[in-house]
């Protein structure tokens, strides 16, 4: 297994494969700022096999999707052993799964996701490709997050709400109503400001 992304989120998800008793060979990062990351080497992605199993750890969901998109490894998904997850729920590739994080059942998570810390994904929610759950934001049933959607840390969504394609909602933000595409929403209950 290698990781594409020497920072903080790569630290995380090295953790976790760590947890899971996974070896990773090296990761990798076209920018690195040191030459390892908790003693695992990090390299330049020049000559790399794309058909290594990879995890790719990087919060920016326009640069995850790019990487993606560049670089066709073998991704695998990466989930904490102590987050809680229905064996109802369906987790595509490329996804983690951080500590604490609870997908109840029929939620569907989709390609390169972050699902992070104790964050709550409930019934029946949808979570499309490059989207991030930020650490303790909550989604109630039925909840749909479009691609590259960002959902803050603390955030409440109600239930049946659509969060539109590469939407922010902001940290502690309470969404009572839908939220357009591109749109960027605070506050409780949430108001567009962008």
């Amino acid at each position: 297994m290698i990781i594409f992304g020497a920072s903080g989120h790569g630290k995380v998800v090295l953790d976790i494969l760590l947890s899971n008793n996974m070896k990773v060979d090296f990761i990798l990062d076209d920018k690195p700022d040191s030459t390892e990351l908790l003693g695992i080497d990090i390299v330049k992605p020049d000559d790399v096999d794309v058909r290594q199993e990879a995890i790719i750890a990087i919060g920016n969901n326009k640069t995850r999707k790019n990487i993606s998109k560049k670089y066709l490894f073998n991704y695998k998904t990466a989930i904490h052993p102590k987050a809680t997850i229905s064996k109802f729920a369906n987790i595509e590739v490329g996804t983690v799964v951080m500590a604490n994080a609870v997908i109840n059942p029929n939620a569907k998570i989709g390609k390169h996701c972050i699902v992070n810390t104790s964050s709550v994904i409930e019934h029946d929610c949808i979570v499309r490709d490059f989207a991030h759950i930020s650490p303790g934001a909550s989604l109630a049933g039925n909840v749909t997050i479009e691609e590259g959607a960002h959902i803050g840390i603390g955030a409440s969504i109600i239930q049946g709400i659509k969060i539109g394609q590469w939407a922010i909602v902001g940290a502690g933000a309470v969404v009572i109503k839908d939220v357009p595409d591109f749109a960027t929403v605070v506050g409780n209950p949430t108001r567009i400001i962008k």
